[in-house]
């Protein structure tokens, strides 16, 4: 009888305000809430989350953008990177952004920039920035997505991927 006013107990403690724990008593009629309610919104506070924004060129994301156009295998020259590293290039935006499977851990964040951009390729460059000395980071990898604008759509054109010096 003890546990089950105890579990009672946490189980009412852990319901929010949002949460409400009254249930409808038999007969079809229920109580509403205790205290003010407010049915006309509030111009300085929102509930709602604000709606998702397409994510510059330049900042990692986890996923590639909707609409995102894969390059096809043979058009990603990834001989330059080391073993391990992932080699996944999608176009969007009509072919003037590049979205690239970088890697990057602990502190660091995943950087890449067109470095040169011919007829028949584009060469990105892909690093990492530097962590802070001194500075504690976990032991992690992660894949994230960065973006890398172009001067003019890929089209046809080969990617090559090179890795450089952290930042």
């Amino acid at each position: 009888m003890v546990g089950t006013g105890a579990l009672l107990l946490m189980v009412t403690a852990c319901a929010g305000p949002d949460m409400s724990t009254a249930q409808p008593a038999a007969g079809g009629d229920s109580a509403g809430p205790t205290g003010s309610v407010s049915t006309s919104p509030s111009p300085s506070a929102s509930v709602l989350p604000a709606p998702p924004t397409a994510n510059p060129p330049g900042k990692p994301r986890l996923t590639v953008p909707e609409g995102s156009t894969p390059v096809p295998p043979g058009k990603v020259d990834a001989t330059a990177l080391p073993a391990g590293f992932p080699h996944e290039v999608w176009t969007s935006n009509g072919g003037m952004v590049l979205d690239i499977r970088a890697q990057e851990g602990g502190c660091g964040h995943a950087l890449g920039e067109a470095a040169e951009q011919t007829g028949d390729r584009v060469v990105v460059n892909l690093s990492e920035t530097k962590a802070q000395t001194g500075q504690m980071c976990t032991m992690d990898i992660r894949y994230p997505v960065i973006s890398v604008v172009l001067a003019a759509p890929l089209d046809q054109r080969t990617v090559v991927l090179k890795t450089t010096p952290p930042k």
